[in-house]
């Protein structure tokens, strides 16, 4: 999927909502555990229900490694079903990948091309070396970690050398390895103040925007700070949609979660001009 094709999903569904899949077992409507395959059998009934107000759909990989061979399944039947139904939807692979070439050329062939992911998760901080290998690949993005919703996020991001942070230093070196065709950026909800200044070195990438909800985030606050004229973000949202019902239930609840936020999104898309 490329630029134009995600900026007109946002247009058509008046969206920029990204629900992800962080589906914990322990977590979700004890009937679903009498399903062969409980997690796939909870993410295909939180898909339909989503996808009406949704762009986006982000596996936590980390969820499904967990459960070794039976949990790759969950994740394959998963993206699979996806793809098949809803094509248009951007597949982000919340990996978070990134090692010295040859090893992250066998990431991006596991994640981009053995599976119908349109995107990867990956950390900088090995260098152009370790990123390359995912751009390398027609028609995929990598969205590249850069500020971060976590409370760890300040033990090293925000270290400051020659009047420069550590992320911006990313922001601002990784423009020589990619471009807004297929690199976007992870900039955390709870750091939404921080956005305007980060526009300022990527006016022109979208940006994945976890943080809003559970972690205390504020949709309005990264609307402000992080639109510009092709909307350019992704704003993901979890645990309060996956998880704002236990009862069967659970569907009806977390669409009515998604429309709420759609109808949110939908406003600030108006007022800020991009619809």
């Amino acid at each position: 999927m490329n630029y134009k094709l995600l900026f007109e999903q946002i247009k058509k569904k008046e969206s920029f909502l990204c629900v992800g899949l962080d589906t914990d077992i322990t977590k979700i409507p004890k009937h679903l555990l009498r399903n062969e395959d409980p997690i796939f059998a909870f993410n295909k009934a939180i898909v339909d229900a989503t996808a009406p107000y949704s762009i986006a759909f982000k596996p936590n990989i980390a969820f499904y490694e967990c459960y070794g061979l039976k949990g790759w399944q969950s994740l394959e039947k998963t993206v699979s079903y996806i793809k098949t139904n809803y094509p248009e939807i951007f597949l982000i692979a919340d990996a978070k990948r990134g090692d010295i070439g040859n090893t992250s050329a066998m990431y991006a062939k596991a994640f981009l091309e053995n599976l119908p992911f349109d995107s990867i998760t990956v950390a900088p901080y090995m260098g152009e070396d370790s990123v390359t290998p995912f751009l390398s690949i027609k028609d995929k993005w990598v969205i590249l970690l850069a500020l971060t919703s976590n409370k760890g996020a300040f033990d090293f991001q925000f270290m400051n050398e020659d009047g420069e942070k550590l992320y911006e230093k990313v922001l601002k070196t990784s423009q020589n390895w990619g471009n807004k065709e297929n690199m976007m950026y992870v900039v955390g909800a709870t750091k939404a103040e921080m956005l305007e200044s980060i526009r300022t070195i990527v006016p022109d990438h979208f940006l994945l925007v976890p943080g809003v909800g559970a972690q205390g985030g504020s949709l309005q606050e990264v609307a402000k700070y992080g639109m510009n004229k092709q909307c350019g973000l992704i704003v993901n949202s979890s645990r309060d949609i996956l998880y704002s019902d236990s009862t069967e239930s659970f569907a009806t609840v977390a669409a009515s979660k998604a429309m709420t936020l759609q109808t949110q999104m939908k406003e600030l898309l108006v007022q800020y001009n991009v619809l």
